[in-house]
């Protein structure tokens, strides 16, 4: 077996892991859902359970990962007991992998005509109906779609083939960075709108009375789900970089590092998107429409908004192409971890694979417009984002903590002396009947709220 390829630095690790969990979910639903219950309450409670949910599960991806030096559809087996099962959900998860693929590579060719678009002027001097009718022409247009999201998917299998340190290491650093530099740019430009400091005191001064009437148990679960789906967790995303990295640091630490970056992501984008919202009088809780059709609108109405609008489009680009680069590098890793394959042969298949897979989710929108899986108005594209956030990825995590915790799996005596080999900050070992019992309880309730909500409304 050729030797496994490695990563570079650990700046490499951060910000790699850090893509995979930045993108949509920091800079489109953080902020809309942000809006939706109440503002700052929801981002304190937000932030709490981040520390509750995330950390602990992405420790435990990175901690399965490092320990067996392989991708999830090997590693649970390389570390269950003998005659355990745990490892029939490395499949599983390989597969979700592909099913989140299937509709986020859509979205990514969404982001890059959008941004073309504004470079061209296309979404210049375009009002709320204007900007409305602009996506849903958009959406029309199947061969359209397919273009730019093929060119995604190019760009990103393109980007893995050339290696782990020289194309995903080095183009996640640069789109990383890249993307960091674009929101200071833009928060700069939105906080400073006249009229937005009444969006800054929405977005950062704690209302209770707004909590309450959106529903405080309601807030708090919104608060869960955001938490625990905003890092990419549950589908083996984490566990593959950690499979990357040498045992020089801990992992609770490098784990908190990556939480950081991933959440100062979210909040940068509420400093963009809801000073502006405020500025033109657009309401902040407006839904996902919020990217794709109020944020163009704004633009439009603001001074230089071609250049603003076209530096927000690459830098929602950049979030989506990080998550792309990714996963993508966990499907290339199975097929060289557990079929053998080079690097050049599994990017070349899976490139094509994907394109193919994601057609279903493009014609959703025409062909397949009358098909509504989850009631009136839902979409395959909805179908997909369901099984993928409100099955694969809790099931996956609710079994990576029983794992970890449990002597019929790893245990937590194996994980704990492979989270905290290294220098930095231990896991804490007190936390482990918190660990045992109430963490898998909270990511049950998720589970089940999920599906309650879904199937109680069709």
């Amino acid at each position: 077996m050729a030797e496994r390829e490695t990563l570079a630095s650990r700046l490499g690790f951060i910000l790699l892991s850090a893509g995979c969990a930045v993108g949509l979910g920091n800079v489109w639903r953080f902020p809309y859902i942000t809006g939706q219950y109440g503002g700052a309450v929801f981002v304190l409670i937000y932030l709490v359970c981040l520390i509750m949910i995330g950390l602990p599960v992405m420790v435990m991806e990175f901690s399965i990962g490092r320990a067996s030096k392989r991708s999830i559809s090997d590693a649970l087996r390389i570390l269950e007991p003998e005659g355990k099962k745990w490892h029939l959900y490395g499949p599983a998860a390989i597969a979700g992998n592909y099913l989140l693929m299937m509709f986020y590579t859509v979205i990514t060719g969404w982001l890059l005509y959008y941004f073309f678009s504004s470079v061209s002027g296309s979404l210049s001097s375009l009002d709320a109906a204007g900007a409305e009718a602009f996506f849903q022409d958009m959406q029309s247009r199947p061969l359209l779609q397919t273009a730019f999201m093929a060119a995604g998917v190019a760009i990103g299998f393109g980007i893995c083939m050339g290696g782990l340190r020289n194309g995903v290491e080095r183009a996640s650093k640069i789109m990383m960075l890249g993307l960091l530099a674009i929101m200071i740019v833009l928060v700069i430009n939105s906080v400073m709108l006249p009229g937005g400091e009444e969006g800054l005191r929405f977005y950062l001064v704690p209302d209770f009375g707004r909590a309450r009437d959106a529903g405080l148990a309601e807030v708090v679960f919104a608060a869960m789900s955001q938490a625990f789906f905003t890092l990419s967790i549950g589908m083996g995303g984490m566990e593959i970089f950690g499979s990357y990295i040498g045992k020089e640091q801990s992992l609770t630490g490098e784990a908190g590092r990556i939480i950081v970056l991933d959440t100062s992501v979210a909040l940068m984008a509420g400093l963009i998107i809801f000073p502006a919202c405020f500025a033109y009088g657009v309401s902040p809780d407006s839904g996902p429409s919020l990217l794709f059709v109020t944020l163009p609108n704004i633009f439009s109405r603001m001074n230089g908004g071609r250049l603003w609008g076209a530096l927000f489009f690459l830098f929602m680009a950049f979030a989506a192409m990080t998550t792309l680069i990714a996963v993508f590098e966990n499907i290339i890793a199975y097929w060289m971890d557990s079929h053998g394959w080079t690097r050049r042969k599994a990017s070349l298949v899976n490139m094509v694979l994907v394109m193919i897979l994601s057609i279903p989710c493009i014609l959703g929108f025409s062909v397949f417009s009358s098909f509504h899986p989850l009631g009136p108005s839902s979409s395959v594209l909805d179908l997909e984002d369901f099984l993928i956030s409100s099955t694969i990825m809790p099931i996956g995590s609710l079994l990576f903590v029983l794992f970890c915790s449990r002597r019929s799996g790893w245990g937590w005596e194996g994980f704990i002396g492979e989270a905290d080999s290294g220098r930095g900050v231990r896991f804490p070992k007190w936390l482990k009947s918190y660990v045992r019992w109430v963490l898998p309880l909270l990511i049950a309730v998720i589970f089940i709220k999920g599906y309650w909500d879904i199937f109680s409304a069709i």
